[in-house]
């Protein structure tokens, strides 16, 4: 084994294994079918346990959704979010009054904090041909002190966001990495939700989607923080991880002190990089709810019985904007984004 890789973990169903200040990420891929009038799928759903399908029939799931795909209405607290979306788009309504719709490279990174509840749909514009959905959704804890902060959720549009083009002898581009947090060199991405943990310089917390063709190769440079912990999901294709062959769907601890070269050989490789320096408390989590303790759970889930995290303001439990609709962000404090297409 290579001495830059100190582990490797063989990827099986999703969620994908984390390393502290992480605590989740999974991979959606679907191939859904043309959309309907309900922008749910022009299909049969028949034979699907509808509200949890999972089982991936005919390449898609409907996840907790029964019309639209994707997931109604559900509370956070204390962690956040961060949702690449590399394909399709994604509707989100909180109880903030917030919404957008979002998609083709956008990322949503939302700070739950005290508590929120939010719906993410994946709406099928499309009526004339398949609409394929793909995304991560990655989730970052919140040290003890920020976990009660005010949920707050910032949109790194797909054009804002750096990317480092690799180049070969020749000067042609043969691989890209696209810098969702975590600055490399002189590439510095738009600023993470003030509270969170990779708001923090010494977090050291990068965020990196590597895509190399055939052939090409790209040395990593080592992390900034002597604490910080390094993992390469291999997610597409087979890497050479300075020269030993990783082949898809393998996590990859690094050394995060040494650079590292990644290499596609016979065919283009994919690779997600999380990496950050790790909070170090003791992590109770219990499904939506991510505390410090048995007694931060149950406060959690009380204090969501009580107020509903502000309530559900709108009329449905997993609503979806109109086919029409383009990308855009309402944030609850009446700000709006808009972007073409």
């Amino acid at each position: 084994m290579s001495d830059s890789i100190l582990q490797t973990v063989p990827l099986g169903n999703p969620p994908w294994p984390t390393v502290d200040p992480f605590l989740f990420c999974v991979h959606h891929v679907d191939s859904y079918p043309a959309g309907n009038d309900q922008l749910g799928p022009a299909a049969s759903l028949a034979g699907r346990d509808l509200g949890q399908d999972f089982a991936g029939l005919d390449g898609w799931r409907m996840y907790h959704g029964t019309e639209v795909p994707g997931f109604p209405q559900h509370p956070h607290r204390g962690f956040e979010t961060v949702t690449l979306a590399r394909r399709g788009f994604i509707d989100h309504s909180d109880s903030l009054g917030a919404t957008a719709r979002f998609g083709r490279g956008d990322v949503q990174w939302m700070t739950a904090g005290a508590g929120v509840v939010h719906s993410e749909m994946f709406p099928l514009i499309d009526r004339d041909q398949p609409n394929p959905v793909e995304l991560f959704q990655i989730w970052l804890n919140l040290p003890s002190a920020d976990k009660s902060v005010d949920p707050y959720f910032t949109m790194l549009w797909d054009e804002s966001i750096p990317r480092l083009e690799v180049k070969d002898e020749h000067g042609a581009i043969v691989g890209e990495i696209t810098v969702i947090a975590g600055a490399l060199g002189n590439l510095v991405p738009s600023p993470p939700p003030p509270n969170s943990w990779a708001a923090r310089a010494d977090a050291d917390v990068a965020i990196w989607l590597v895509r190399l063709d055939r052939s090409a190769s790209w040395s990593m440079p080592p992390a900034r923080g002597g604490r910080t912990v390094r993992t390469l999901y291999v997610f597409d294709g087979e890497a050479q991880i300075d020269g030993q062959p990783i082949a898809a769907p393998t996590a990859v601890v690094l050394r995060a002190d040494r650079s590292v070269t990644i290499a596609a050989e016979d065919g283009p490789v994919e690779c997600l990089l999380l990496q950050g320096r790790p909070i170090g408390e003791p992590v109770e989590q219990y499904g939506p709810f991510v505390m410090n303790d048995r007694a931060g759970i149950e406060k959690a889930f009380d204090d969501y019985r009580r107020t509903g995290f502000g309530g559900w303001p709108w009329p449905t439990d997993d609503p979806v904007h109109s086919r029409e609709t383009r990308r855009f962000a309402r944030h609850a404090d009446g700000r709006v984004e808009t972007r073409t297409g």
